[in-house]
């Protein structure tokens, strides 16, 4: 019982008669134990009660009557409609406080149980991008089909850039603090020496990574890159996807022409997490660029070189995980 009343895991009220009973078998009267517990008297007097009839298992609460648990219902719908509202004006967003208090007869406790129970989570914010590509649905298809089924001996590679990323200055270093731990960190004071866009193609199924420099990215860029991605793997299959940006869209029809091996598969718009060169940048981003300052351009890109070398001697396969896909009535969400 002891260990029960110090975990912090379990339910308050199964915690709190864990608490009380060892009080309440002394010399400590129901409301003693209840001001030492600060808590109400009822509980505590019920705890006193369950234990007594039937000891260790009757800590745990009793079966709500058809009472209590229409009154719960009822609070809890309370709780839910308060939800769908917006807070007073000094608030961007609610809280278990501000939900009580914005219900005078429910407590702290109650609200958090009511979240809990539907998995509502208040602090938690997430994004979703919402596509209007009327073609979403066929080009997903066709993506995910290639990802999943590729032909055989085909390679499947995605080409992306990262939008473009600030190259700053900045001193950084280990700080040693008063009390003995030593922190890795970086001036608040910076100086900004311009931006660069990586560009990266991942072949999916080694997961090698083939990167190259570019200024600017646009159509004359995609071409020449493709003039070093494509000669290695003269006579198999090859299936390029594309960001469904006009940036990334090369004007192929005589470069295709030239290389009928090749073919592109354009992203649906405002979808580039079906592009497995965006799990590469976030694999580049915090070990290669986290923590880096740089005074130039060019030392940025030396950074990147740097990783990529041996990161390709290390590569492991890229898989699609991805196999349930929840449909929605009106819009598609990523």
């Amino acid at each position: 019982m002891r260990a029960w009343s110090r975990t912090t895991s379990g339910e308050h009220r199964f915690v709190e008669c864990s608490r009380a009973i060892p009080l309440a078998v002394g010399s400590f009267s129901t409301g003693e134990v209840a001001y030492r517990l600060k808590t109400r008297l009822i509980p505590v007097s019920e705890g006193r009660q369950r234990f007594g009839q039937h000891h260790l298992g009757g800590l745990s609460n009793a079966a709500r009557t058809d009472k209590q648990t229409t009154r719960y219902q009822q609070t809890e719908k309370r709780i839910l409609a308060v939800l769908d509202g917006d807070p007073e004006l000094a608030h961007s967003r609610w809280s278990g406080r501000l939900l009580a208090d914005a219900l005078d007869s429910v407590s702290d406790d109650q609200v958090w149980r009511v979240l809990r129970e539907h998995k509502i989570k208040l602090q938690r914010r997430r994004s979703w991008c919402i596509s209007t590509d009327p073609k979403f649905g066929p080009r997903t298809a066709d993506v995910v089909g290639v990802y999943l089924s590729p032909s055989k001996d085909a390679v499947v590679m995605c080409v992306d850039e990262k939008p473009r990323i600030q190259v700053l200055d900045s001193v950084q270093g280990w700080l040693r603090l008063p009390g003995g731990i030593a922190l890795s960190g970086r001036s608040h004071r910076y100086r900004r020496h311009g931006t660069f866009p990586p560009f990266a193609s991942l072949k999916v199924s080694p997961g090698q990574v083939q990167e190259r420099h570019y200024p600017n990215w646009g159509c004359r860029e995609s071409l020449d890159f493709m003039n070093d991605v494509a000669p290695p793997h003269t006579g198999q299959e090859i299936h390029v996807i594309l960001g469904n940006l006009n940036a990334h869209k090369p004007k192929p029809d005589r470069w295709l022409a030239r290389h009928p091996n090749v073919r592109f598969h354009l992203l649906p718009t405002s979808s580039s997490s079906l592009s497995m060169a965006e799990v590469w940048f976030r694999i580049l981003s915090p070990w290669a660029l986290g923590n880096f300052g740089c005074t130039a351009v060019r030392q940025f890109r030396e950074a990147i070189d740097r990783y990529v070398r041996p990161y390709r001697e290390t590569s492991a396969r890229f898989e699609w995980q991805k196999t349930v896909v929840e449909p929605s009535s009106d819009r598609t969400l990523l």
